[in-house]
């Protein structure tokens, strides 16, 4: 297997344009895919904003900058963006039905050995799988926000996954300098299916009157030594996303100690959805 390979992201959003600019820092061809040049506009942006920032604390020169931007192409055109890849990587938003469609896309116009991964944080990648004729080619990359500074690559083998796909998967993960944790396609997998009642908990401890938003952040965040506390990580995450998950897991386990908080999905119904709508939990504007 070479060193390098071509890959083509689906989504320009925050966690496709971080996966872009971090397979990019790492010497791949990248293909950023997104819906129209708005979209494509709005990721080339961030990833350049995000690269100034390692500029500017010396960890990046503007030669090797310029370099990492000269390997990122951009387009709309799904069918030609994926025609050479060796890794399409989908980072779409949590909807199955989305996925699956770009899934059976993706499956008819890539190459045959390619390797088909979808950057879902909860929906099953078996039942992706099923959307394509190369079910044993198809596995979850569940990087972690910020793409290019969080270690973590979590890798969910699906029910027909190969052990090739498998190790393909784990050993380009790991060139770009991240951690792998390998799980099973059950809902949640595992960062997300002990996250998610931690956060979900905290938002029932608000509701409730058990503290407020800072008692409860900087009692997890000091007390349990966490980097933030849950609320001040669910408006990071966003809110929907949280509300997305939960939903999965409860109705994909079937156990009422999944079911979303009602003071969480109120949040979001009123369109507060954390750090990105500047409105959540806490405040941002």
């Amino acid at each position: 297997m070479s060193d390098k390979i071509n890959l083509t992201v689906i989504g320009a959003g925050t966690m496709g344009n971080g996966i872009v600019q971090t397979f990019a820092m790492h010497g791949h061809a990248v293909t950023m895919i997104d819906v129209d040049d708005k979209a494509l506009e709005r990721g080339k942006g961030a990833i350049q904003k995000s690269l100034g920032r390692f500029v500017k604390k010396e960890q990046l020169r503007q030669e090797q900058v310029d370099e990492i931007l000269g390997a990122i192409a951009t387009s709309t055109q799904l069918d030609r963006a994926v025609a050479g890849a060796d890794l399409v990587i989908e980072a779409v938003f949590e909807n199955e039905a989305v996925k699956t469609e770009i899934f059976h896309k993706i499956d008819a116009a890539a190459p045959a050995h390619a390797v088909l991964a979808s950057n879902t944080s909860s929906i099953s990648i078996t039942r992706i799988a099923n959307a394509t004729k190369r079910p044993e080619q198809v596995i979850g990359m569940h990087f972690m926000n910020p793409v290019p500074l969080m270690k973590l690559v979590e890798i969910i083998r699906g029910e027909r996954t190969s052990e090739e796909t498998l190790a393909k998967t784990v050993a380009w993960s790991e060139g770009l300098g991240k951690v792998v944790g390998v799980a099973q396609d059950y809902p949640g997998f595992i960062a997300n299916r002990i996250l998610m009642p931690m956060i979900n908990e905290a938002a029932f401890a608000l509701m409730e009157g058990v503290g407020t938003r800072e008692a409860i952040d900087t009692t997890m965040k000091f007390g349990c030594n966490f980097p933030m506390g849950p609320l001040t990580l669910a408006d990071f995450i966003g809110l929907d996303i949280c509300v997305n998950i939960l939903d999965v897991l409860h109705q994909g386990l079937g156990d009422p100690k999944y079911r979303c908080c009602p003071m969480l999905r109120r949040l979001v119904e009123a369109g507060k959805l954390g750090r990105k709508s500047g409105e959540g939990f806490y405040s941002y504007e």
